[in-house]
């Protein structure tokens, strides 16, 4: 079997840094991790073969006024410290590109466009928050080189003006309310479901324990996870602190990524080899509260399928996990998509999932895959799946990795028709002005300050369109804390330019 087109991983690298250093500059990160990366190809080859250098793209450059101080091309100041004549590629946002720009990048090389291709990304949001905390002010960054990245992808709205006006822009309003749709759709009680959550973020500390490069080395019991005490405090129930990803973090990865012919030609060791061998990249409905169902994603389901398909491999025969872990809920709609438990012997996590290893802004998915390499290496026949997610549960890239090639030949494939039968399920119109009764679908309660400041639900009016409302009423968030109200009656009103709901008094209960 002729396995020269077939995408390989030869090289990973991944660096922290703990201290804050206002001198260590994005583009001093990216040189030391991808050295690394290079380094650990074992072939004084490979680097004058690298033609593509990929950047996934800052998260400081989505808010503005600090983009100025970031480099303007990251690619082409890493192509200048390194000596690489390389074309520089980014991309949009989203914590799905270094999945997704692995999966665009592996078929470019498969088809013979390029050689080598060095993926890498960096954060050092703990440097850059702590000197503006500090009032040292931003550091300067910025390199001056002239932006001549190659733009791969496109940035789409996310979210809905009526989302916005509702505070659903916010990635730790959203993320609660799939919690408790799902919640309710497995039947859970308020106490499995406090159980369920605890095991999961304690099981995923115990990874992050052990990994060097985690951004803490903390392992939590259930209690712990669950406990408000000790600067644990609610976020957006029931989502405590350490459930949250933490982005404030000092962080780098970079991956090397070729064919088996080009490694063959470069020397490169067999045993370094980690083979790809499925991929998929799908989007559900781009608005959260247009989904079909709250409790799960479509796309997800049908990225997951696709590349295991691809890859000739089931999940049973799978080793590893690395499930995006933003919030528990994106988890288990991971878990869900695979047809696991988020208690599998295997685990969910190759790293420690965000809330503990790490955040880095649109970058931590290259961390996992970095380290589902490092895994599958010290296996003989260990096989991976590492899925990457971006905006509200909406954008999914997925890879599945291996020890040993595939048995079939590697055959480029398309992801359009898949996108076509997701775009075309049925989606709720989306009503602005709410009115009348109101059945809730999903629910929050966001805190500040330790205590409930507001509640958020998304439910459906009697014509059967979707509503986004808010609430300050106390009884009514102390309702949706002391169980799920999923499926309850409500009224909604639209008053001040927002939708307001509460419950009739006999809901309460």
């Amino acid at each position: 079997m002729n396995h020269d087109l077939q995408p390989i991983i030869i090289g990973v690298g991944q660096s922290v840094w703990r201290e804050r250093d206002v001198d260590r500059s994005p583009v001093d990160a990216l040189q030391a991790v991808a050295t690394k990366a290079l380094s650990d190809t074992a072939s004084d080859r490979v680097i004058n073969a690298v033609d593509s250098i990929v950047h996934i793209p800052f998260l400081m450059n989505q808010v503005p006024g600090l983009a100025e101080a970031m480099p303007i091309n990251p690619g082409a100041a890493l192509a200048e410290r390194l000596g690489l004549k390389a074309t520089q590629y980014t991309s949009d946002v989203g914590g799905n590109l270094p999945q997704q720009l692995l999966n665009e990048f592996a078929g470019r090389l498969s088809q013979g466009d390029g050689a080598v291709t060095l993926l890498c990304g960096v954060e050092l949001l703990a440097t850059f928050l702590g000197a503006v905390r500090s009032g040292e002010g931003f550091p300067d960054w910025a390199t001056g080189l002239e932006n001549t990245a190659i733009q791969v992808g496109e940035t789409p709205v996310m979210t809905a003006a009526t989302e916005q006006a509702h505070g659903l822009y916010e990635p730790i309003n959203a993320y609660p309310l799939f919690e408790s749709a799902q919640a309710h759709a497995k039947g859970l009680s308020t106490a499995e479901h406090q159980a369920r959550l605890g095991n999961l973020l304690s099981a995923m500390s115990r990874c992050a324990a052990e990994n060097p490069y985690a951004w803490k080395n903390r392992q939590l019991s259930p209690e712990e996870v669950l406990s408000t005490a000790s600067g644990n405090r609610m976020i957006s129930y029931p989502y405590t602190k350490v459930m949250n990803a933490i982005i404030a973090v000092d962080q780098a990865a970079a991956v090397v990524l070729t064919t088996v012919g080009k490694a063959r030609e470069l020397g490169v060791d067999p045993d370094k080899w980690i083979y790809l061998r499925g991929v998929a990249s799908a989007h559900d409905s781009w608005f959260l509260s247009q989904r079909a169902n709250l409790h799960e994603s479509p796309a997800l389901n049908a990225a997951c399928s696709a590349a295991l398909t691809q890859s000739g491999l089931d999940t049973d025969a799978l080793t590893h996990f690395d499930l995006y872990s933003c919030f528990p809920s994106a988890v288990q709609a991971g878990c869900d998509a695979l047809g696991i438990e988020p208690d599998d012997a295997r685990g969910v996590t190759v790293t420690g999932g965000l809330s503990l290893f790490g955040g880095p802004g649109n970058n931590y998915s290259l961390h996992a895959i970095a380290s589902m390499v490092d895994c599958l290496r010290n296996t003989d026949n260990g096989a991976g799946l590492v899925w990457a997610n971006g905006g509200y549960l909406t954008k999914h890239s997925v890879g599945v990795y291996a020890r040993q090639p595939p048995e079939q030949a590697w055959k480029p494939r398309s992801d359009t028709s898949m996108q076509a039968g997701i775009d075309a399920l049925a989606i709720p119109d989306l009503a602005d002005q709410g009115s009348g009764r109101f059945v809730l679908e999903a629910h929050t309660v966001c805190y500040s300050a330790d205590e409930p400041d507001r509640a958020i639900a998304i439910g459906r009016l009697d014509d059967g369109r979707r509503c986004v409302a808010l609430s300050k009423d106390a009884q009514l968030m102390q309702a949706l804390v002391d169980g799920n109200c999923v499926g309850q009656e409500a009224v909604v009103r639209h008053e001040d330019g927002l939708n307001h709901f509460r419950f009739q008094g006999s809901n309460y209960g």
